[in-house]
């Protein structure tokens, strides 16, 4: 059974492009957005997802790939694709746990991804969402997590900046960065962040195993690219399925997250993303 890992920072394409490779036969997923819980298993008193390949013991290496193989086997699946943005964070860690992983990088414009990260620090509560994600959390871990994610919601409910207290990827001293920078430039440490660890993780790995697309090249011309992808993965695609599987990629929201952005807000969130955009080759 073959295991793809999208790697990629917040609100980069990562969930489009995960549907995308899901809908086609064998190819699957956890029916939730995200299984950080899982990738945590022994580290959840951790207050960062920035693990070190040390840190992927015996026993965390089992339990992981345990939960990859009761999917592909729950689901009747050849290729397992997994898609949580903090594994931008920790690229040894999982390859450590899956040597023989594909690693597919998703980026996009650090200016758009920030801004509709922003939006996600106010999101409100979605009971269905929560009971799908419980259901994959290790057992011992449930009560630590409940009681933090009571704490986010309660400070986003009776906070002044009506936000939540974390959101995304958990970087290096995050909360302490919420206290003293505007919500936009936490959006464009995360991305930063992110974007330079993804690179510099991917860099240590084998050609063979990596595979990386622009959000903007991909929606503008899906069917070439995701054709790619599929010849990347050794998956034989029909025309038909092909077509089908890119039908909704979209276009529309390139650009998009700079046009809601004034003066001031550009050049605070710009001093914090230079690096990455420089690495991707993005204008500065």
């Amino acid at each position: 059974m073959k295991k793809v890992i999208i790697i990629g920072a917040p609100r980069s394409g990562t969930n489009m492009l995960r549907d995308v490779l899901c809908s086609l036969p064998g190819v699957g997923t956890w029916p939730c957005d995200e299984i950080n819980y899982i990738w945590r298993y022994r580290n959840a008193e951790k207050s960062t997802d920035e693990f070190t390949p040390e840190m992927a013991s015996e026993k965390i290496r089992n339990y992981v790939a345990k939960q990859f193989e009761k999917i592909g086997k729950k689901y009747k699946l050849h290729t397992v694709v997994e898609k949580t943005c903090a594994n931008s964070l920790r690229i040894g860690f999982l390859q450590k746990i899956f040597p023989d992983a594909y690693f597919i990088f998703i980026y996009r414009n650090g200016i758009d991804a920030s801004v509709s990260a922003r939006k996600r620090w106010h999101a409100r509560l979605d009971i269905s969402y929560i009971i799908k994600k419980a259901k994959y959390v290790p057992p011992l871990d449930l009560p630590r997590y409940a009681i933090k994610y009571l704490k986010n919601r309660l400070y986003l409910i009776f906070s002044g900046e009506k936000q939540l207290a974390t959101w995304g990827p958990k970087i290096n001293n995050l909360e302490q960065l919420t206290k003293k920078l505007e919500l936009i430039e936490v959006c464009g440490e995360q991305w930063n962040t992110c974007v330079l660890k993804s690179i510099k993780g991917l860099e240590l790995l084998p050609e063979k195993q990596v595979f990386k697309i622009s959000y903007e090249s991909f929606v503008q011309k899906p069917e070439k690219y995701f054709n790619n992808i599929c010849e990347f993965l050794n998956i034989d695609i029909s025309n038909e399925n092909l077509c089908s599987a890119v039908s909704t990629v979209s276009a529309t929201s390139v650009g998009k997250g700079e046009s809601t952005l004034n003066n001031k807000e550009r050049s605070l969130l710009l001093s914090h993303i230079e690096k990455g955009l420089k690495a991707l080759n993005y204008a500065v």
